[in-house]
């Protein structure tokens, strides 16, 4: 991929499906249906909840964090009180759940966080909160199902577990074959020129710690060998 496509400032890597509706690298989202037919057949509707999201939906994503639009959570998924952070403590737990724009895996493609359509009761809105996949939450069961199989189709977990970056995110699952590569293209050059000129919210704050953050919450993935 080139930069524009790692960053997402451009889509002519991925490839809009249509059923279920999810934009995906071709590779990805034929492994995905795969897995999904698989999950069906074992009584789950594997629904592709959020797939490839360009650089504008992520700088979104960012700025209504940062001015306390959209909530920050704790790791337990518990809203944090927004009136009483300095901005740099709201970028900090901004960087908790949500990657800096230009650094986020799903601009790649590769990654598609998952829900069970056949859980929703009329009206829920899934949350991606860790209560929805804990011991007797609605989305336990095909959790565990997960667990068996992901890796069989070339999947895994880059957020499984909390390690000094991204809190865990098991709902969100990776191509390993073309999401590992890309990983190995980015670099600081990369995302400092991609939010340099953007209108980001915290652009001062973060700039000068971007190594860091490349460091701690680009590179800090659970490797698939690691699972």
């Amino acid at each position: 991929m080139n930069e524009y496509e790692l960053t997402g400032r451009t889509r002519t890597h991925v490839e809009q499906f249509s059923a279920p509706r999810f934009a995906a690298q071709h590779e990805a989202g034929e492994a995905f249906l795969a897995m999904r037919e698989d999950a069906r057949l074992a009584g789950f509707e594997l629904h592709p909840f959020s797939t490839f999201r360009d650089f504008g939906t992520q700088l979104r994503i960012w700025n209504h964090k940062f001015i306390g639009k959209k909530p920050l959570y704790d790791m337990d998924g518990k809203v944090r009180e927004f009136s009483i952070l300095s901005p740099e403590q709201v970028v900090d737990h901004i960087l908790n759940w949500s990657a800096l724009p230009g650094g986020s895996r799903h601009q790649w493609g590769t990654e598609i966080d998952v829900v069970d359509g056949s859980a929703l009761s009329s009206g829920y809105e899934p949350q991606l909160l860790p209560q929805e996949v804990a011991p007797g939450g609605i989305f336990e069961a095909l959790h565990h199902w997960l667990d068996e199989n992901i890796g069989k189709y070339g999947f895994f977990r880059p957020y499984k577990r909390f390690q000094g970056g991204m809190y865990p995110e098991p709902w969100h699952l990776s191509y390993a074959p073309l999401s590992m590569p890309a990983l190995q293209q980015v670099s600081v050059e990369i995302l400092t020129e991609a939010i340099r000129e953007a209108d980001m919210l915290g652009k001062d704050i973060a700039l000068p710690r971007i190594q860091d953050i490349y460091r701690n919450h680009v590179c800090n993935i659970v490797l698939p060998d690691d699972q």
